[in-house]
């Protein structure tokens, strides 16, 4: 922001505003919660997509391509960490004195006046977010949110962006770029501590940091509630507690890395809806007396629509999270139960010929493992064969042999090229990079190009098989191509359903 601003900034200051990169998932969702207060917002991306083509439905300018002369007329620019320092509309905005904000900066602004709850951690921060704001309208409150992937439910997709008429703001808190840090948060939700963006971060010990200063950063009265099965989340629980600050914790083991969750898991099952096929699970979760608005403790029936236990641990988190807003805990346990799931995440494409194919978004090697874990539990027996997009050159490097050792629990995956975003190409890493250091002969192969790997886990599948596209990248559009290629196999008689002519892999 300009250097001479220094009475707080408040959102009637920015005027008109522009967004670079509108269409990314964080920027297209903070457009449309600022076009909800009535402010003139516009923006631009280098390509059309289904999220800008939605944006100018709703009446926000979106242009195709970036130029300087798009920001003439604006007041405000707002940038996310992709934003490169020599993108033209970025130097415009500069060399016109505009102010600059950060996305985050921008969603911080927003938060003001709310009691707000801002979700961080390495993985399972959207789902958890979705959960959240899903547990909380089916209490009857109306949330806002700026969730970075559209939230499922019986009645479709919701997009990720909702301006709501109650007075709760529930906000993906990116830790990637140290940007959650603009945050203060009623609720601070830190769904695990485990390195990732060392890239960014240079060490594990200022990744951890980050993380005690976002929890300090929480509004007097707050909370923090986060996960006692993760040894860094549980480490940061109590160093909160030492400075005074209120922290509730969730998990599957009583005493585990030497706390007592405020709110225990237990009796976890998977079950599949015999008319749907919906995959889904069940748990009890017992609330230990003291907690929030269950002095008494609490024993609560959860039924979720998504399978996994990280799930459950997620719906842990949005059920302490809500009795924190004043929900009563069996409201907020049903409440949670209307989550259908979050785009990209185990989410089902389509079954073709006996093989179900599904998308999902794990990106760091935590995430594909309890991926493929909630995988074997709902597959009946089934296969799992896999396509990954590596995402960024230093993660793929960082964690090579996390990925390697989460493949392990696939039956077949195929690794193609990394997808860089933000980064420059580094030749020293590719695909080889996992598949070198997986264990079992045959069970990781290298296939470069992504829709050749698609097309040869659609020729390799056979009825039963549970196909998946994982990754944060552009292999999400694999799904379609997985599905044709099996209908052409259905087609030419060579997949039966019934098993009578899948070919072996």
């Amino acid at each position: 922001m300009s250097a001479a601003q220094t009475d707080p900034l408040t959102l009637t200051d920015l005027g008109t505003v522009h967004l670079i990169g509108v269409g990314g998932a964080g920027m297209s969702v903070v457009a449309q919660l600022l076009a909800a207060r009535g402010l003139t917002v516009q923006g631009s991306d280098a390509r059309r997509s289904a999220v800008t083509d939605a944006l100018e439905t709703a009446g926000i300018h979106v242009w195709i391509g970036h130029d300087g002369a798009h920001v003439a007329g604006a007041d405000t620019v707002v940038q996310s960490s992709a934003v490169r320092p020599e993108n033209p509309e970025l130097q415009a905005a500069q060399a016109a004195g505009l102010r600059v904000l950060h996305r985050s900066q921008a969603l911080a602004l927003l938060m003001h006046g709310t009691r707000s709850v801002a979700v961080a951690g390495a993985h399972g921060k959207t789902t958890t977010s979705a959960m959240i704001s899903v547990t909380l309208r089916a209490c009857g409150l109306d949330p806002s949110f700026a969730i970075g992937g559209s939230v499922l439910t019986d009645d479709g997709a919701l997009p990720g962006g909702h301006s709501g008429t109650g007075d709760v703001l529930v906000a993906e808190a990116d830790e990637s770029d140290g940007s959650f840090l603009n945050y203060a948060p009623t609720v601070a939700v830190v769904t695990n501590v485990e390195p990732d963006h060392l890239d960014h971060y240079g060490s594990r010990e200022a990744f951890e940091e980050a993380f005690v200063t976002f929890a300090g950063q929480i509004v007097p009265g707050g909370f923090l509630v986060t996960c006692a099965d993760d040894p860094g989340a549980a480490e940061l629980a109590r160093a909160h507690a030492t400075t005074g600050g209120a922290a509730l914790t969730y998990g599957t083991s009583p005493g585990a890395q030497g706390l007592e969750p405020s709110a225990v898991i237990s009796g976890y099952q998977v079950w599949t809806d015999p008319l749907t096929g919906r995959d889904g699970c069940s748990f009890t979760l017992t609330l230990a007396p003291g907690t929030a608005a269950s002095r008494d403790g609490e024993v609560l029936e959860v039924t979720l629509a998504v399978a996994g236990e990280h799930n459950a641990l997620n719906a842990s988190a949005a059920v302490l999270t809500a009795v924190l807003l004043g929900i009563a805990p069996a409201d907020a346990a049903r409440g949670v139960g209307a989550f259908r799931g979050t785009g990209r995440r185990f989410e089902s494409r389509g079954e073709i010929g006996g093989v179900r194919v599904v998308d999902d978004y794990a990106h760091h090697p935590t995430e594909v493992a309890a991926m493929l874990r909630a995988a074997r539990g709902v597959a009946a027996g089934g296969r799992i064969l896999v396509v990954f997009q590596p995402h960024l050159y230093s993660r793929t490097r960082i964690f090579a042999q996390e990925f390697a050792d989460a493949f392990e629990l696939a039956d077949l995956a195929l690794v193609c090229d990394v997808y860089a975003a933000r980064e420059d190409h580094d030749p020293a890493v590719g695909p080889h990079t996992i598949v070198d250091r997986m264990r079992t002969p045959g069970r990781g192969e290298v296939v470069a190009d992504k829709v050749t790997a698609a097309l040869t886990l659609a020729r390799r599948a056979r009825p039963g098989d549970l196909l998946v596209t994982v990754g944060a990248g552009d292999v999400t559009e694999l799904g379609a191509v997985i599905l044709d290629e099996l209908a052409a196999r259905v087609a030419a008689g060579e997949l039966v359903a019934d098993g009578a002519g899948g070919a072996g892999a």
